[in-house]
C-alpha cells in the first residue's frame, strides 16, 4: 500500500471507506458483485437449506420431501401403522427380510407431506403423489434438489449490499429454515456476501471452516462426488446379493499370508438363500452335515460382504467382514478388511 506523507481530510476519509470495502472483500474470499439472487453462492445456500426429506426415502421414495406421520402403509403385503420414527424399523425390517425380492410401499390416502421448501401439502391420491415424485426426479436431474451432504453450522452472518456495492445492512441466521426463506425471497435488486468463516458439517460426521465462497464450491463438489460414490457402491451391492442368491459357488481361493487352504473346501458348495442365510454342502460324502451359517452385504464408498458360519472351525476360518474387491456374474474376490494378507475368491459353479 503507498505511503502519503501528507492526507488531507477527504482524502483520509476515502482511504478509509476504501479500506473497510477491502478488508470486507478480503474476508469473503471475492467481491461481493459476484453474490447476486442467481449466483452460485445463492443457489448453494439455498439448496444447503432445504428440507432434507431424504431420511424416509424407505418408505416415500423420494428425497425432496417426507411424510408426516402418522401414516398407513402396505409394505411386501403387510399393512404397518406408522406412529412415530421409531416404527419406521417395522418397515425397514419387512424391506430386509429377502435380499433379492421386488419390494412393494402401498400408501394409504389421504397423507400430509413437508416439501423442500418447508411447505405442507395434504396428498389425496397415487396420481398426485405421482406427480411430486416426477417434480423431485426433474429437480435432481437439473440439480436444484437439496444438498443433503453437508449442513451449516449456524449461526452465520450475511452481509448485504447495493448495486453500487456499499454496504446496506447484515441479518443473522439462526437457522435452516431461516436461510432457505431469506435466499429464495432475496431480491434482485441487491448483492450479498457471507461474512466468513463458518463452520460446516459433512454427513460422515467431519467438520470444517470456510473463509471463502470458494472453498464453500469446493466442500460440496466434494462430498456431492463422495455420495454419488456411495450410490454408486449401494447399487454394486444390490447386484452381488443377486449374483449370490442366483449362483452356487466353490471356494477357489483362500489365502492367509500367502498359504492357500481351498483344498479344504473343494468338497463344498456355498449356496446363498435370499433369506441372508448361507449353506455349505458337502457334494461327496453325503455323511458330512451342512455347515449352517448367516450373510449380509453392505455398503458405503466400497461395498462389503459379511459371512458368519457356525459349527465347523474350518469354516469359520472365512467369517470376516470383506471388502469386495472385484467381483462379476461367476467370480467374487475379496479382501479381509482387518487383515489384508487375508483374501478369498468364490467362484460359481
Amino acid at each position: 500500500m503507498k505511503k502519503f506523507k501528507f492526507i488531507s481530510a477527504v482524502v483520509l476519509m476515502s482511504f478509509l471507506s476504501f479500506s473497510c470495502q477491502d478488508e470486507i472483500n478480503n474476508e469473503n474470499g471475492q467481491n461481493p458483485n459476484t453474490n447476486s439472487a442467481n449466483s452460485q453462492t445463492a443457489s448453494n445456500l439455498e439448496r444447503t437449506s432445504m428440507y432434507d426429506g431424504s431420511f424416509d426415502d424407505f418408505l416415500d421414495g423420494m428425497s425432496c420431501s417426507s411424510i408426516l406421520l402418522p401414516v398407513t402403509a402396505t409394505v411386501n403385503g403387510t399393512q404397518v401403522t406408522v406412529v412415530s420414527q421409531s416404527d419406521y424399523q417395522q418397515v425397514i425390517n419387512i424391506l430386509a427380510q429377502y435380499t433379492n425380492d421386488a419390494d412393494t410401499v402401498v400408501l394409504q390416502f389421504p397423507l400430509t407431506v413437508r416439501l423442500s421448501n418447508y411447505t405442507e401439502v395434504v396428498v389425496t391420491n397415487q396420481a398426485q403423489y405421482n406427480a411430486l415424485i416426477d417434480a423431485c426426479e426433474e429437480a435432481e436431474a437439473t440439480a436444484q434438489d437439496a444438498i443433503s451432504c453437508i449442513d451449516i453450522d449456524f449461526p452465520i452472518t450475511i452481509l448485504t449490499y447495493s448495486l453500487n456495492f456499499d454496504q446496506t445492512g447484515s441479518v443473522v441466521i439462526e437457522s435452516e429454515q431461516q436461510l432457505y426463506n431469506y435466499m429464495n425471497n432475496f431480491g434482485s435488486d441487491e448483492l450479498f456476501a457471507i461474512n466468513y468463516p463458518i463452520g460446516i458439517t459433512f454427513s460422515n460426521g467431519t467438520s470444517a471452516t470456510v473463509n471463502s465462497d470458494v472453498v464453500l464450491q469446493s466442500s460440496i463438489n466434494e462430498c456431492i462426488s463422495e455420495e454419488d460414490a456411495m450410490d454408486d457402491a449401494e447399487e454394486s451391492a444390490d447386484l452381488l446379493e443377486d449374483i449370490l442368491v442366483d449362483g452356487l459357488f466353490r471356494v477357489n481361493s483362500f489365502v492367509n499370508s500367502g498359504v492357500d487352504t481351498a483344498n479344504n473346501y473343494a468338497e463344498f458348495t456355498i449356496n446363498f438363500a435370499n433369506d441372508l442365510t448361507v449353506v455349505a454342502d458337502n457334494t461327496v460324502n453325503a455323511t458330512v452335515q451342512d455347515v449352517q451359517g448367516t450373510y449380509a452385504v453392505a455398503s458405503q464408498l466400497e461395498v462389503y460382504l459379511s459371512l458368519n458360519f457356525t459349527g465347523s472351525a474350518t469354516f469359520s476360518l472365512l467369517n470376516h467382514t470383506w471388502e469386495v474387491t472385484s467381483f462379476n456374474s461367476t467370480s467374487i474376490s475379496l479382501q479381509s478388511t482387518t487383515n489384508a494378507a487375508i483374501t478369498l475368491v468364490l467362484t460359481q459353479i
